[in-house]
């Protein structure tokens, strides 16, 4: 500065200079405060998108025009991208020594995505440089126009030739361009010293003066409507935006009348002040809402993690957790963001139960496959048996064989899906295979297809007999039913379940004490009390509850035996319904008894 500068008026107009850059840097603060905001919504927005879409995404960012201005923008595409693929490495069970393998499916696009971000920070960094290295010749420039403007403000010569050059010199000044960060301050502080010194202190003309007073305060006047328009706007964040550019555009222009100066700017400040207030208040109520959202994820956290932490022991219940999972996460996309502080760390701990659940899913599965395997070799060990016996002669002896080994194929879990049609059909081919040729060779003695007409029209007789009202005769119609039925020799094997369980069914409809009792030697039952028959009954019916859950397991390979399932989990329905009726006349007798 000139030392012949009064010292007094230099202070004077510092304090005004740097009140006028308080403002703007509270201003350019708040913007870098709702740029930050947005740059956290674009991140969220980005939660999901596919690797393929975040690559897509960044080609089209670096191949935008004004790429070099949106760093932040692909940043965040970046970081979206590896946090994506970190979770489905994690997912597919990628160790670390394994990504770089033959067998990693995300190495293509992993690495393409490598090589595009490489050459976006080689770019960015150039064009940084560049930035740079105009802003130093900004800076140049600007110290340059400074060094006339002082020249002119402590010359001596005719105002007339002196205005045009000032005006020029403000004209270069805007044109000049941005300076470094570190140098904003000083450059413009100089530079409005000297322009308010040129005005005060030089002896310009008053008529061009005054002229020019009019044009700069016409232009304020305009900034000045125009941030009142942006304090009614609806979008304030826009608005808040918009303000910044006026304010840059007004410490462009000179001063005012000095009887106006604190006027206009008071009412361009006023304005200022409402924007300010109402961004403020837009991010309170932001606030506000993410609040509430954090404690919607809290909630969400502790049902996925209550979820997460549960003993599960079939597919059935992995599969249908799985779906609540999945509710829990479409929930968990519609609530929107927390707070700031909060947002990273509730996300971290839902993706956690989230690993912890789908993790000990996939250990679930892998036992299942190993038991799987397990099975598969038993099977085909009794398959390989039932076709080594299916040509067998030696009826009586391979039946029971046959029988013990598909009791065993019974007990055996499940096998591969894959796998489970056709081994069944194989062994079940044998079983058809035997039993047919059995069948076929049978002795006139063992006449099965007779016996088994013979014991259809023994059910037909039974369904068709009336109880009476003694129970006496009603017991023994009972013993001579059965006796009948164990006096009729063997039916073939394909009908023997149905046509006894049809004997069964019409038995327990007409005699409701009825009970599966092997006779004692003689032929006949034992005589027994009440009680007795009850409790016999109730044994027997558990003994068809296990029979029928293992015919279902036994049809279960067939892709046919739908309606045979569904038959025996009917019946496996109606005999636990009588199980509890036995039950209370259980009691009741127990207690008939110890009253007397």
């Amino acid at each position: 500065m000139s030392e012949n500068i009064i010292p007094d008026k230099v202070q004077e107009v510092s304090e005004k200079i740097r009140e006028t850059v308080s403002d703007a840097v509270e201003n350019a603060a708040e913007a870098v405060a709702g740029a930050a905001g947005d740059a956290v919504d674009a991140v969220e927005d980005l939660s999901d998108k596919t690797l393929a879409e975040l690559s897509d995404l960044f080609v089209s960012i670096k191949s935008a025009s004004d790429s070099m201005l949106r760093s932040k923008e692909a940043e965040a595409v970046k970081s979206a991208f590896y946090k994506l693929l970190s979770k489905l490495k994690g997912e597919a069970g990628l160790a670390a020594q394994a990504e770089g393998s033959k067998d990693n499916p995300f190495e293509a696009v992993e690495q393409n995505f490598k090589a595009m971000y490489a050459d976006y920070k080689k770019e960015r960094a150039e064009f940084n440089r560049q930035q740079e290295a105009q802003r130093e010749e900004n800076l140049a420039k600007k110290q340059q126009i400074i060094a006339e403007l002082k020249a002119l403000v402590e010359g001596q010569e005719d105002v007339s030739s002196q205005f045009p050059a000032f005006r020029e010199l403000q004209n270069r000044w805007r044109e000049a361009g941005p300076v470094p960060a570190k140098s904003f301050r000083d450059i413009n502080d100089t530079y409005q010293f000297y322009v308010e010194k040129f005005y005060d202190m030089v002896q310009i003309n008053r008529d061009l003066r005054d002229l020019d007073f009019r044009r700069n305060l016409e232009a304020k006047e305009a900034f000045c409507e125009t941030a009142e328009k942006l304090a009614e706007d609806e979008n304030i964040v826009s608005a808040f935006h918009e303000l910044q550019k006026l304010h840059e555009q007004w410490k462009e222009y000179g001063p005012v009348a000095k009887e106006k100066r604190e006027e206009i700017w008071n009412r361009f400040k006023a304005a200022t002040s409402i924007i300010n207030k109402r961004y403020q208040a837009h991010f309170e109520t932001l606030k506000k809402q993410h609040e509430e959202n954090l404690e919607k994820k809290r909630v969400l956290c502790e049902k996925l993690e209550e979820i997460a932490g549960r003993e599960i022991s079939s597919s059935a219940e992995w599969n249908a957790l799985s779906k609540e999972i999945e509710e829990l996460q479409a929930e968990w996309r519609k609530i929107g963001f927390a707070t700031k502080k909060e947002n990273q760390r509730i996300y971290d701990r839902f993706r956690a139960a989230c690993d912890k659940f789908f993790g000990r899913k996939r250990e679930f599965y892998a036992s299942i496959k190993e038991n799987m395997s397990e099975n598969l070799a038993r099977k085909q060990a009794i398959i390989e048996q039932a076709e080594a016996l299916k040509t067998s002669t030696e009826w009586k002896k391979a039946t029971d064989q046959f029988i013990a080994l598909q009791k065993q194929w019974k007990e055996i879990g499940a096998v591969p899906r894959k796998k489970s049609e056709q081994l069944w059909k194989r062994f079940r081919a044998a079983c058809d295979e035997f039993f047919a040729n059995r069948d076929a060779n049978a002795a006139p003695e063992n006449d099965f297809y007779g016996n088994l007409k013979a014991k259809r029209k023994l059910v037909e007789e039974v369904k068709a007999y009336e109880p009476s009202q003694d129970e006496t005769a009603n017991a023994e119609q009972m013993r001579a039913f059965n006796e009948r039925w164990n006096s009729i020799g063997h039916v073939p094997f394909k009908e023997k379940d149905a046509v006894l369980a049809e004997f069964r069914d019409a038995m327990q409809e007409k005699f409701p004490l009825f009970a599966r009792q092997r006779p004692q030697r003689g032929g006949r039952p034992a005589v027994r009390t009440r009680k007795d028959m009850l409790i016999a009954k109730y044994n027997a019916l558990q003994q068809d509850i296990a029979t029928y859950e293992n015919n279902i397991g036994f049809f279960a390979a067939s892709k046919n035996s739908s309606p045979l399932i569904e038959q025996m989990r009917a019946r496996i329905e109606q005999a636990k319904g009588e199980l509890k009726e036995l039950e209370m006349q259980i009691r009741k007798e127990e207690e008939a008894g110890e009253e007397q």
